[in-house]
């Protein structure tokens, strides 16, 4: 089955907001196996509006519409949806019933343009919104099936897993079932590279890759006539995956992130762990510190910004800055070594660098990064050059060190296991 994507809005064609929202529901329907073929941004504006909804009722077999279901004026999808499609908008008491509801838990009054949403197209299928106040909604027709959910994403999301995802599983009389192969450590070019002959000849399962920052995320996506059956085909593409890119598959579990499998890795060698950031300014921390039981091998990070820092905190030698420079090989290393030492941590991790705009020459031009992670007194010095703006540039950066950390770990592990 194809779906087409419309995002309705006149802030996102000004560029006021960034369109996440078909990004993240491209990503989901290519996960239940819809092919899209189509992706339009149109403005609040009814004659626009209905020629491209027209146009994609002809070509689509189902169309999913995001934004424009708010109280205003300027909110148009459902009116445009219910008229193109023939549907009367009548009173959905249920939704007007949440609606009050909503106000009341927040101790406020409602005004009279939102009971606007409450004004629902005749036997169309509402879905509620435990968010917000515009319901969502499913209008069947003859030639496709409309789908309108609401424009903030905290209200889109939640209801595309809770109500749209389901409904459209419902679609078809196979189950489909995906597995997301997480890979850290290779570019999207090289990844892509190394699974192509997979992807020429692929049918069921289908192989998908997806670029991150510092990531490569390959779908498979298979269809059976039951789960087991779907999984069965997407077991040896997994294991062929795994069989390619080894240990720089992280994580094969949907939910789980890099810094996440870091952690995981950290509390299960029992390794207490510190961070010593210049140019990421304790980003680097702030992912560490998002996964929950980190705190039980997190010890402490610093931002040692200034060559003072460098030197009080971490102990990195005067000499070294003058004749290297805060940003080097030297400077990065003495900064991990430092802050094992100091914060007497099992690792320790360092970042410097020049994230821009300003302070690049041609010798250090902005995006150079250098990276150090020290494993029980075994240093690693991995120097990276980021393309893009600050902060990309510190994203990237982040990213790269999460990776280092953790094949750091993994390399010692392997060699005292096998006394390489």
């Amino acid at each position: 089955m194809t779906v087409e994507l419309i995002c309705v809005g006149t802030e996102i064609l000004l560029g006021s907001i960034v369109n996440t929202n078909a990004a993240y529901l491209a990503e989901q329907c290519a996960g239940l196996g819809l092919s899209c073929y189509f992706q339009t941004v149109v403005g609040d504006n009814e004659e626009r509006l209905t020629q491209v909804l027209q146009m994609g009722m002809e070509r689509s077999d189902i169309i999913i519409l995001s934004g424009g279901l708010g109280p205003t004026e300027d909110d148009l999808t459902k009116e445009v949806a219910a008229k193109v499609c023939g549907k009367e908008l009548q009173l959905h008491k249920p939704s007007k019933k949440a609606i009050e509801k909503f106000f009341a838990h927040r101790g406020m009054e409602p005004t009279d343009n939102n009971w606007k949403q409450a004004m629902l197209p005749k036997d169309a299928i509402v879905m509620e919104n435990h968010n917000g106040t515009a319901p969502g909604v499913i209008i069947e027709t003859k030639l496709c099936k409309l789908i309108l959910l609401p424009g903030p994403p905290n209200e889109l999301r939640p209801m595309f897993e809770e109500s749209v995802a389901p409904y459209l599983e419902q679609l078809t009389n196979q189950v489909i079932c995906s597995k997301t192969v997480k890979i850290c450590g290779v570019g999207e070019s090289k990844a892509e590279t190394m699974v192509k002959d997979l992807i020429d000849i692929q049918e069921n399962p289908t192989i998908a890759t997806y670029a991150k920052t510092g990531e490569v995320h390959i779908r498979v996506t298979a269809n059976g006539e039951d789960k087991k059956a779907a999984l069965k085909l997407i077991k040896p593409v997994v294991k062929e995956l795994k069989s390619r890119f080894g240990n720089d598959i992280y994580s094969t579990e949907e939910t789980c992130t890099l810094e996440k499998a870091v952690a995981d890795l950290l509390i299960a060698n029992g390794l207490t762990v510190t961070l010593a950031e210049s140019c990421t300014g304790g980003l680097l921390s702030a992912r560490l510190v998002n996964v929950p039981g980190i705190s039980d091998v997190y010890k402490m990070g610093v931002v040692t910004y200034s060559n003072k820092a460098k030197r009080r905190l971490l102990g990195v030698k005067k000499g070294t800055l003058q004749k290297y420079g805060a940003v080097s090989v030297q400077t990065a290393e003495e900064m991990a070594k430092g802050a094992a030492v100091s914060f007497k941590a099992d690792v320790a991790v360092a970042v410097t660098g020049i994230a821009g705009p300003d302070g690049g020459t041609e010798e250090k031009p902005v995006g150079l990064v250098y990276i150090a992670c020290c494993v029980k007194g075994r240093t690693v010095v991995k120097e990276c050059r980021f393309s893009g703006n600050r902060d990309k540039v510190r994203e990237a950066a982040v990213s790269a060190a999460l990776t280092l950390l953790r094949r750091c770990i993994l390399e010692y592990y392997s060699e005292v296991t096998f006394g390489k």
